[in-house]
């Protein structure tokens, strides 16, 4: 029989709603003692409030260039957020707010004011255009957004409320919470209630919004963030990943706020100015993709990494070359890993003297995962097939049909092909499905080509991932153009600007070739993996014995 969820302190019931059938969940697991949460939680007090009450409120908590705020003052900002966002504009528990800006402390203050006044979350990438928008907007019906005043542009166009921070306006988000008392009592949340809604790139071209309850949030911080980074509240933590990815929430605020530890929060830097970061501020947990790993050795910064005590790679594949260059340079032994937005953060990892170079790692403690066959059964032992996992967090698609592809019988299937070798480490061999990952965005190869077909020159698209040296994959395009439209370099240039200005510019297709037609089924179905075979072959990493770290 399956346990009916705790009551809901949702007045807004959406999210419960909109859950996927109970029997379309994954299986999840709580063996671990610290998985066992009570039934009334808000993450938003148990990251802020626990660690004021064990270790006061004038502990440094948010660092930016030129600004400090201790946890008392984010707690005060965050309260100021909630009391605004209730009473001024009518917010009631389980309404979601858009939040749109880069990393800076007062998109931390309002994701957590938003929590703490019991609405739903939904962090988008800054750099989304205004029709990326208005589709999370259709799919997650947010009551409001808060947003960077200098990334409103193309938001306003979506029509929602908008409170925008950091201008001269005498309504500014700032300027309020000045007048406002920092006194309010958070709402006490179920575990079970939906805390986030985290969109992820849809290989059809639509993305799809991920349910996590506020358990989710800090059962990553006690799975990875625990025994992978290692709970330390000296450390200072930092990263490139932008906190509209579950990835660079989870490293650069939930799993430092989960210890008392502190972070950096950069808006943009290069590899040399991040690097040049981490010496300045003593930094010791990094969290970023190889690309970025890779470009700081390049740059010649491997002595302003010296701080560092731990190096977290996700998004895209680590190759073995870079683990063994970063370790001999810097004397630090990077920690690779696998995630997925549908888990909210990383699953497979290893560290410390558990590293295999070139191999992802093993199941993060509270996780299992196991390699399957298109039929759900399980493959020996240095077989490629399906990666599947089940822990403390799993799937849930706000009311998509696609919940039946990702969750089959308790199992995630995350879209990747591995090879587990004898030991238990997991070997990544390649995508199963149409997802580019490039510098660690993830870029639906769909979405690009729906793209390139609303240019009036262009009659068909295709999309794939080409590998490359710098940024494990580029977005590569084959068009067909319109028939005595010629195919030169100024047309290149003209359909990489019409994208970026209709898709985020990080999903451009970087490398463009004019085909006169493209490979397709006797029913017209596009046949990619022909236009893969074409491209240079992928470097894979083969399961061997451990070699010495």
């Amino acid at each position: 029989m399956v346990r009916p969820l705790h009551p809901s302190a949702h007045v807004d019931t959406f999210c419960r709603d909109n859950l996927p059938p109970r029997q379309q969940w994954p299986e999840f697991r709580f063996e671990l003692p610290e998985l066992a949460y009570p039934e009334r939680l808000n993450c938003a007090v148990a990251l802020l409030d626990d660690v004021i009450a064990e270790s006061g409120p004038d502990r440094p908590c948010l660092h930016a260039p030129g600004q400090t705020w201790s946890y008392g003052e984010l707690r005060d900002q965050a309260n100021r957020i909630a009391r605004l966002l209730t009473e001024k504009h009518g917010l009631v528990p389980g309404n979601r707010v858009l939040l749109r800006g880069p990393n800076n402390p007062w998109l931390v203050a309002a994701w957590f004011g938003v929590l703490r006044a019991g609405g739903v979350v939904v962090t988008t990438m800054p750099l989304l255009r205004t029709e990326e928008l208005e589709t999370l907007a259709e799919i997650t019906g947010p009551a409001l957004a808060v947003c960077d005043h200098r990334y409103r542009t193309e938001l306003d166009p979506v029509g929602i409320p908008v409170l925008a921070y950091g201008s001269a306006e005498p309504d500014d988000l700032v300027a309020q919470c000045a007048a406002v008392a920092p006194e309010f009592d958070p709402v006490e949340t179920s575990s079970e209630d939906v805390a986030l809604l985290a969109p992820t790139s849809g290989t059809t071209g639509r993305p799809k919004a991920t349910m996590h309850f506020h358990r989710d949030v800090l059962a990553n911080a006690d799975t990875f963030g625990r025994h992978i980074v290692g709970a330390d509240p000296a450390d200072v933590y930092t990263g490139t990943p932008p906190l509209g990815f579950t990835f660079g929430l989870g490293g650069l605020v939930v799993f430092p706020l989960r210890f008392g530890a502190a972070t950096l929060l950069l808006e943009k830097a290069s590899p040399a100015e991040l690097a040049d970061a981490i010496a300045e501020h003593g930094v010791s947990v990094l969290f970023t993709a190889p690309t970025a790993y890779k470009a700081m050795l390049a740059e010649g910064k491997a002595e302003q990494l010296r701080s560092l005590r731990r190096c977290v790679s996700a998004g895209e594949q680590l190759s073995e070359a870079l683990w063994r260059e970063f370790r001999e340079r810097t004397g630090i032994r990077i920690v690779d890993g696998i995630g997925a937005t549908e888990m909210l953060h990383v699953f497979i990892s290893a560290a410390g003297d558990d590293i295999r170079p070139g191999s992802t790692g093993r199941p993060v403690p509270g996780f299992v995962a196991t390699v399957l066959d298109l039929d759900g059964a399980e493959v020996p032992d240095g077989t490629p097939g399906q990666l599947a996992v089940k822990g403390p967090t799993g799937c849930r698609y706000l009311a998509d049909e696609r919940q039946r592809t990702y969750v089959r019988d308790g199992w995630n299937l995350t879209g990747d092909t591995y090879i587990r070798d004898a030991e238990g480490y997991f070997w990544y061999q390649a995508r199963s499905d149409d997802m580019i990952i490039s510098s660690g965005y993830n870029i639906a190869g769909p979405e690009v080509e729906q793209a390139l077909l609303r240019h009036p020159d262009v009659v068909d698209a295709a999309v794939i991932g080409e590998p490359d040296e710098r940024r494990g994959h580029i977005v590569k395009a084959f068009v067909v153009l319109t028939e005595g439209v010629p195919g030169n370099e100024a047309k290149i240039g003209e359909l990489q600007a019409h994208c970026k200005r209709v898709i985020a510019p990080y999903k451009y297709p970087r490398a463009i070739e004019f085909r006169a037609e493209l490979p397709r089924t006797s029913n017209g179905k596009l046949q990619r993996y022909r236009l893969r075979s074409e491209a240079p072959a992928h470097q894979t990493p083969v399961p061997r014995a451990a070699p010495a770290n």
